[in-house]
Order: structure tokens, then sequence, then C-alpha cells
């Protein structure tokens, strides 16, 4: 980590230039030092996929208005292609975020987009005109796999150091290997491998890090070749999919435990609380459909505990008889106060109070598309939780298809962003009318007093209606960041 931005963090008020983000988590909540005009946000990133869908169109970025004060309120007033087809754009990253709001030379003005199934790396100028990103360079999967021995990037984060770390989900021949690769914050140049030592996990995907703790705790989703065409079930009970949190020093660079959270719980989603001080945080498991918590022990080593289980439903008319809720995001509040997670084949979005990190309360629920709505092909024929299948979700006349999957709150806490793309392959396999209607993104309003969850119905960006036809839109960004990308130290 840096020394400057360390050194500069306890002053940094009073620094009078400061670097990219905030100084704390509760002073993002507040606005206080923004690049923003305070906390409310303006537009939004969003990465949109053609993959899969039977059109030949490069991915782009989409720059989205959600302003509601203008004009332009709810569209995408941006497109940026990217060069090439089939990338599978995923998830992204900064340049620089709040790690370095004590260094001064520091801008968050490059957005890193890795591409998941291309193993290409896009650098994304957001800086010189905010509205109208322009592609800055190109990293090519050639170079990943020749300086790193590694593919399938998935989670980019900026470090105290100015360089950019991605994680990744396995080697270039698509078999698992949980490692991450390093550039260089200045050049975008590969600098080569974060991890130090002979120890690799074998599988990866998310990682959040925490220096106050010397440590850095990774996932593990799935091997690429097996779970790149969709979701087969004869692969479960092989070790084709994760179970694992992977601790490691973050000093040294080694990989020191591996925490088990069970056969093929599929850990995806891993979020430290906000607070630099704290040693716990939590993890989404997908097909096991839990939340674990994890902590560091009187030790000084990593435990989980399940601190929540999504009952199975069970159904006919479906590819099991036992139907998982299937948690694919999750993220808490700046505050440190609310956990939010997604369902996305049984399609609600959930809010617990997690003021007792160890006993989270829901407080907020509410259906959005999923798997079982009425009308639809499945039945269920037990389910510990609904008396009956929820409604179809229809907003502004058109009925929502697949399930909330990606999710985004605005700094202060009072609104939550929500889009309905998973993945393409898996897109295409669970929610076939996703690909020919298109996803949407969804607000919803945040009781942050009491917790409660409320559709803003004047709110929907239709990606069925892009010019190229419809696409799939996946994970949302602020250009001031936002909970899921900043890390402070």
């Amino acid at each position: 980590i840096s020394l400057l931005c360390v050194s500069a963090l306890p002053n940094a008020e009073k620094c009078g230039a400061c670097g990219p983000g905030f100084a704390s988590p509760l002073d993002a909540m507040k606005g206080n030092v923004s690049v923003l005009k305070g906390p409310r946000e303006q537009i939004v990133y969003v990465p949109c996929i053609y993959r899969n869908t039977g059109r030949k169109k490069p991915d782009f970025l989409a720059t989205v208005d959600v302003n509601p004060q203008s004009p332009h309120y709810c569209q995408v007033i941006h497109r940026l292609p990217m060069p090439n087809v089939g990338d599978e754009l995923h998830h992204s990253g900064w340049n620089t975020c709040s790690s370095c709001f004590g260094d001064a030379t520091k801008k968050r003005n490059r957005l890193i987009l890795p591409s998941f199934i291309s193993s290409r790396i896009y650098v994304v100028d957001v800086g010189t005109d905010p509205r109208a990103p322009r592609l800055f360079k190109v990293v090519n999967p050639e170079d990943v796999f020749w300086k790193c021995s590694l593919g399938y990037p998935h989670t980019s984060h900026c470090l105290g150091s100015g360089e950019i770390m991605i994680s990744t989900l396995g080697d270039p021949a698509g078999s698992g290997k949980g490692g991450f690769i390093l550039l260089d914050g200045e050049t975008f140049e590969i600098k080569g491998n974060w991890e130090k030592g002979d120890k690799i996990p074998s599988m990866g995907y998310d990682f959040w890090y925490q220096p106050r703790h010397n440590v850095l705790i990774s996932t593990e989703w799935g091997i690429p070749k097996c779970l790149g065409y969709g979701f087969d079930p004869t692969d479960l009970k092989k070790g084709r999919y994760g179970r694992h949190l992977n601790v490691w020093d973050w000093t040294t660079r080694t990989y020191i435990q591996a925490i088990d959270v069970g056969e093929d719980a599929a850990p995806l989603e891993i979020r430290f609380l906000h607070n630099p001080d704290a040693a716990e945080g939590y993890v989404g498991c997908t097909i096991s459909s839990a939340i674990h918590r994890f902590y560091k022990t009187k030790q000084g080593d990593w435990a989980a505990e399940k601190v929540i289980q999504v009952p199975s439903k069970k159904v006919e008319g479906w590819l099991l008889p036992d139907m998982p809720g299937f948690i694919t995001d999750i993220l808490i509040s700046l505050d440190d106060r609310f956990l939010y997670f997604s369902n996305w084949l049984h399609g609600d979005i959930r809010q617990y109070d997690i003021s007792n990190t160890r006993k989270p309360r829901l407080v907020g629920q509410v259906f959005l598309g999923g798997s079982i709505t009425k009308g639809g092909p499945v039945t269920v024929c037990r389910d510990e939780e609904l008396q009956s299948q929820p409604d179809p979700f229809v907003i502004q006349g058109k009925r929502v298809q697949g399930g909330p999957q990606m999710i985004q709150l605005s700094l202060d806490g009072q609104r939550l962003y929500v889009t309905t793309s998973l993945y393409s392959a898996w897109d295409r396999q669970f929610y076939p009318d996703l690909i020919e209607d298109g996803s949407v993104m969804l607000q919803l309003d945040v009781d942050t007093e009491h917790g409660g969850l409320t559709v803003n119905r004047s709110f929907l960006v239709d990606f069925g209606k892009e010019p190229d036809g419809p696409c799939l839109a996946h994970e949302i960004r602020y250009p001031g960041g936002d909970c899921t990308s900043d890390i402070w130290v």
C-alpha cells in the first residue's frame, strides 16, 4: 500500500487537494468529498452483452442517465462498442479509488473492463467526457496468457499502490486456476502475477482485501470450460463447482488457508464490511443459496458460519425437482447496517439488517420476476416461505423476463438499482425469453430507517429497445465510486 495514501488518510479532509473518492465510508454516504455534486448519482455505466443472443454485435458500455430532473431520465445516452465480438463483458473496476484518497496525484478517470470469455481487458477513458466514454487501451488476451498463465478475468480492484488487480477463474485452456493479474496503474501494461509461491487455489472468481488485517479473501465459481456453456447438473458432485473461501497473506501474497463452505456451494460475491478496521464480512453462495459470515478468529486465522439459508422450493416443470434461490449478487450499505442480495431464480431481492452481524434480520423483500411466477412452466409443489406463487412482474406495460441479478446501492443508501442478466450462456438456458426481449434496469426505493423495499414505478431502462437489438445488461457503476468498487485502507 502506498505510504502516501495511508499516511494522508487521517488528515485527508484537511489536505486541500485530495485524491479520488472519499476519506471514509461514512463520508461517502454524506457526499462530503466527491467528483459528483453531492451523493446523488447522475449517470451510471452498464456493460451490455450480445454474446449468445444470436446477434453478431460487439458488447458495449452503456451510459445511462439516472437523474430524475433530466429530460433523458432512464435513457441510454451513449454507447461505446468494443472492437471485438464475443468478449462477454462482465464486471468492471477503477484505475484508482478511495484507497488512494490521500494522493492528490491520482484520478478516477479510467474504467477497467475485463472480458470474461475472450480474456481481453479494455481500459475506458471516462475522465475526458464522463457522459461519452471512449476506448483508451486494449490489453490483448495473448499478453494475459503468456505473462500470467491465466485466463477468464473477472473482478478488478484498484490498490492503494496505484496498481490494478484482476482475479481470474482459470488458465488459458479453461481449467480452474484462482490467480491474479497485476496491471500498472499508469500504462495499464501487465506487470505479471500478484500471487507468489507455488500454492494456488484450483478455482477463482471474486475477491476483497483488508490491509489492516493483512488479508485478501477470494472465492470460487467453477471450472470455466464446464460452466462456460451453461449449467449441467451432472457437473455437481464432481468437484467442478467451488466450495472454498481462499485466504491470502496480503503482505507476502501467499495462499495460506482454505475455508470450506460446502460442496458445490459456488461462493461468488464477497464483501468485507466497509469499516477498514472490521475483520468480518459476508459471501453469497449461489448453488447452495446461503449467506456465510466470515470473520477473523481469536487465534488469528479465518473462519465462516452460515447466517442465512434461502430454502429451495419443490417444483415441477424445471431442470431439477428442487429449485435453489441462486444468490448471485450481494452488497453492504456504506454504513455497514444493511445487507442486500438477489435470488436470480426465485426472483426476489432481500434486505437484511446486520446491526448484529451474526444474526441478520430480514426487513425488506420484493419480487421482480424469476422462475416461479404464476402462469409459467414451473409449478411450486412445496414452499417453506410463500403461500402462493408470485405474480409476473410488469412495469410500464412491460413484463420483466429473467430475475433480479446485479445490484448497486446509491451512496446515501436510498436507491437500489437492479439488472436482470447473469451470464449469457446461463441466461439463454434458464430464461430464453430474456434473450428475445432483452434485460432491464430497475430501481427500488429503500427505507433506510426501518428497512423496506419499494419498486420505483417511474424508473425503467429497457435494453430490449437497443438499436442493434435486445441485449443483456449486467453490472452497474457510478463515476464517483460505489459500495462494491471502493475499498478503504
